[in-house]
Parts: C-alpha cells; sequence; structure tokens
C-alpha cells in the first residue's frame, strides 16, 4: 500500500497553520479512502484521543484563505474543517482499525519525516548562505580598497600651466632683458 502512496503527493498535501504542521481531515479521507464524514463521525466518536494539540477545528478565515491555497473549491464551503497534526495522525490509526488505515498512517509518518529532514536541510542551506554572505561582504570591502588604490594610480596629476622646455620666442625675449657680460672690442686708433 505505501508504494501506491508516494511521499511526495503526502507530503504536497501537508500545511502549515498555526505554527504546526497538518493534514486537513479531506485529504486524510481521500488517503485512507473512506469519506471525511466517516473520518470526522470516528473522531467525534474519540475525540478524548484528540487533544488541541492532535487536532484542530479551522476559523472561517483560516478555511477562506486555505480555499486560496488548495486546489478544491469545495473547502470554502464546508462549515467545518478539522486539522490534525503528526500527534493526531498517528492516533487516527488506533480510531480506524483497517489495514488500509495502519499502512497510510506508516506512508503519512514517512512524509512527516522527510518534511523534517527537507527543513533541517534548508536551515542548514540558510546558515550557509548568510556565512557566505558575510564573506562575500568582507571580499566587497577589500576589493572596493583595491580599486580604490588603482583608482588613485589611473588618475593623472593635474596639469600645470608651466611648460616643460623653451621655445624660440622665449629665447629671443630671453636674450633681450639679460645684459650681456661681454666685452665688445674698443677701437684704438692704429692710425699713426
Amino acid at each position: 500500500m505505501t508504494k501506491l502512496i508516494p511521499v511526495e503527493t503526502i507530503a504536497s498535501k501537508i500545511l502549515f497553520l498555526r505554527n504546526e504542521k497538518v493534514l486537513l481531515d479531506r485529504h486524510l479521507a481521500k488517503l485512507y479512502g473512506v469519506e471525511t464524514r466517516v473520518l470526522n463521525q470516528a473522531v467525534s466518536r474519540n475525540i478524548r484521543r484528540f487533544p488541541p494539540d492532535f487536532m484542530f477545528t479551522l476559523t472561517r478565515a483560516e478555511i477562506m484563505r486555505i480555499s486560496q491555497i488548495v486546489t478544491s473549491s469545495e473547502i470554502k464551503y464546508s462549515k467545518r474543517v478539522r486539522a490534525f497534526t503528526e500527534q493526531g495522525v498517528a492516533m487516527l490509526s488506533s480510531v480506524l482499525n483497517s489495514q488500509r488505515a495502519i499502512e497510510v498512517n506508516i506512508a503519512i509518518m514517512r512524509a512527516f519525516v522527510h518534511m523534517r529532514k527537507m527543513i533541517v536541510s534548508h536551515t542548514e542551506l540558510a546558515k550557509k548562505l548568510k556565512e557566505l554572505e558575510h564573506h562575500i561582504k568582507d571580499h566587497d570591502e577589500k576589493i572596493q580598497a583595491i580599486f580604490e588604490v588603482i583608482q588613485q594610480l589611473i588618475t593623472l596629476p593635474e596639469k600645470t600651466n608651466k611648460k616643460i622646455g623653451f621655445t624660440a620666442k622665449e629665447t629671443q625675449k630671453s636674450n633681450a632683458k639679460k645684459p650681456t657680460n661681454k666685452k665688445q672690442p674698443t677701437r684704438k686708433n692704429t692710425r699713426k
């Protein structure tokens, strides 16, 4: 029987309500192969076995919210929808005395364990991503510092207006301004 119901199929029916992973009475009835009415009657006859942490009845607001998620549209017209936690599902096997109920219960318990493992692995993955984000942040700061240094090296110093070298015009100007130290030959009267 457990091979007929894959764990993934059961896991897809598990909802998260009131901080609990739960299965709705409709989904459980289909898995057990009984009508929802029959399942709820069996629970009502053994209500002491289902304390609030095993089973709770959904409010109208919760039913409307779920009806948007769950593909079966008849849930929004239901007067009462019960949600069973993992412990409540385990208790259902004692209320529904059939071989199918036992086999389905085993499959459901495996689905809950499968989901628990997935949640743990997601938690570990989230932790590793947080660590990676921290390392990247450190690297980003270091890379930014490297870019700033490279930018400083690349930036050319400001141009000065002073020209290096000289031009011909400057040479003429500078010659005119400078007094000459050379003595001019004096003419002596060489005629006698």
